[in-house]
C-alpha cells in the first residue's frame, strides 16, 4: 500500500524507505512519481511505452531492477531455453522472461527473471495479450546482481510466496550456487556438482548446475 510521505502524522526519514525496500542501492529509487504516489498506468508507461529501464511498483515507489551482468542474463536466458523444452513436452505450462509483470494480493508488481505458470493460470489454453497477470508465478527465479541485497530478496520472496508462488530458485553467479526455496523460511542450497529438479512442481524437470553454467559462459 502507498504511503504519504508528506503526511504531518507520518514520521519517517530517507532511512525508514531504503530499509523498508531491502537496503538497496539509491540509484535505483525513482523520485518521480514522487515517492509513494506510483501507480500501475505509471509503472506500464515506463516499462512498455517509454522503454527505460525496467521498474517494479513497491509501495507506490517506482524501483530500478537491478541492472545485470551478460553472465547473469545468459544464465537466465539458457534455463529459460531448458525450460520450455520440457513444459512443451510435459504440457504442463508456460515460461516467461524478465518481462512478465505480476500484480501480487499487496498491490505491489514484481518482475522476476524467469517464471513459470502452470497450465490451471490458463483455462482458455491461450496466453493473454495483457500489461500484467493478476496472480503470482507458480515458480519463480532470480539472479543475482552486484546491487540485489538479501534483504532486498528476502522480502521479494516473501512477497511471492504470499501470493501463492510454490517454488522460488535463487542463483548466485558469484558463488555458482542455487538457493532452492519452498517457502521463505524452508531452503536447500544447491552446489555447482548438483542437479537442480522441479519438486513436486515440475516433476522430471533435471538440468545439472555445472552444466547449466557452462553453457551460459560458453560462446
Amino acid at each position: 500500500m502507498a504511503i504519504d510521505l508528506l503526511s504531518p502524522t507520518v514520521e519517517r526519514t530517507v532511512a525508514d524507505l531504503v530499509a523498508d525496500l531491502g537496503d538497496i542501492p539509491l540509484e535505483r529509487i525513482r523520485l518521480h512519481p514522487p515517492i509513494g504516489t506510483a501507480t500501475e498506468e505509471d509503472l506500464i508507461q515506463n516499462n512498455d511505452v517509454l522503454r527505460k529501464v525496467r521498474c517494479e511498483l513497491i509501495d507506490g515507489i517506482l524501483v530500478e531492477k537491478a541492472t545485470v551482468s551478460y553472465l547473469e542474463n545468459r544464465l537466465a536466458a539458457v534455463l529459460t531455453c531448458y525450460l520450455h523444452l520440457f513444459l512443451t513436452q510435459s504440457r504442463l505450462g508456460a515460461v516467461f522472461t524478465e518481462g512478465a509483470l505480476y500484480k501480487l494480493i499487496d498491490g505491489n508488481f514484481r518482475l522476476p527473471d524467469v517464471t513459470v505458470c502452470l497450465k490451471d493460470k490458463y483455462p482458455k489454453g491461450k496466453v493473454d495479450r495483457i500489461p500484467y497477470a493478476d496472480f503470482a508465478p507458480d515458480l519463480a527465479v532470480e539472479v543475482l546482481s552486484k546491487s540485489n541485497t538479501p534483504r532486498e530478496i528476502d522480502r521479494k520472496l516473501r512477497e511471492l510466496f504470499e501470493a501463492g508462488t510454490h517454488l522460488i530458485w535463487v542463483v548466485d553467479p558469484a558463488k555458482r550456487t542455487v538457493a532452492v526455496y519452498t517457502s521463505p523460511d524452508h531452503v536447500v542450497l544447491l552446489v555447482e556438482q548438483d542437479t537442480l529438479t522441479g519438486g513436486d512442481l515440475l516433476p522430471g524437470f533435471e538440468l545439472c548446475i555445472a552444466e547449466w553454467f557452462r553453457q551460459a559462459e560458453e560462446v
